[in-house]
């Protein structure tokens, strides 16, 4: 039998224990590019144990909800980003660390925001609702940098 999740709206105070919220702020830290552009300046803290930062692109495809899940990763050697190029919802499952395993998981729906898991959050896989096209700013190097962990009872994220 699973246990059920209702995500809640991704806000900034509720993410702080897994990672940084990419959103606009209500303003701008800076008007630059000759007053065409405002920069919402140094929104997520990149951490990385060794090697260096990449750019890639994720290309998922959507899932829907109800969403099961039963697998758990983090990446102990460095932070991981997610920032959607798009604006439709997307859903993010994280996990607080309790003795190296996952706790109690909890979900949030992301609209027009990213997200930047700090190092070593346990997150569900990467769980977009619509279009499936992601930028991930993470570490590049040697060495491992993925642990997977298999839940004995699958969650289920439902609808609110």
């Amino acid at each position: 039998m699973d246990r059920t999740l209702t995500p809640a709206p991704l806000t900034a105070a509720d993410f702080a224990p897994f990672g940084d919220v990419l959103a606009l702020r209500d303003a701008p830290d800076k008007t630059i590019n000759d007053g065409f552009c405002g920069r919402h300046h140094d929104l997520g803290r990149l951490d990385f144990g060794s090697g260096r930062a990449g750019i890639s692109l994720f290309d998922a495809r959507p899932r829907s909800l109800p969403y099961r899940f039963d697998l758990l990763e983090r990446h102990p050697e460095g932070s991981q980003a997610f920032v959607p190029m798009h604006r439709t919802p997307w859903l993010v499952i994280v996990a607080p660390d309790e003795a190296g395993r996952p706790g109690m998981p909890q979900a949030f729906i992301a609209q027009g925001q990213g997200i930047n898991l700090h190092r070593g959050t346990w997150h569900g896989v990467l769980t977009p609702l619509e279009d499936g096209l992601f930028a991930v700013v993470d570490r590049i190097g040697a060495g491992a940098n993925l642990e997977e962990y298999r839940l004995d009872t699958a969650w289920t994220v439902v609808a609110t």
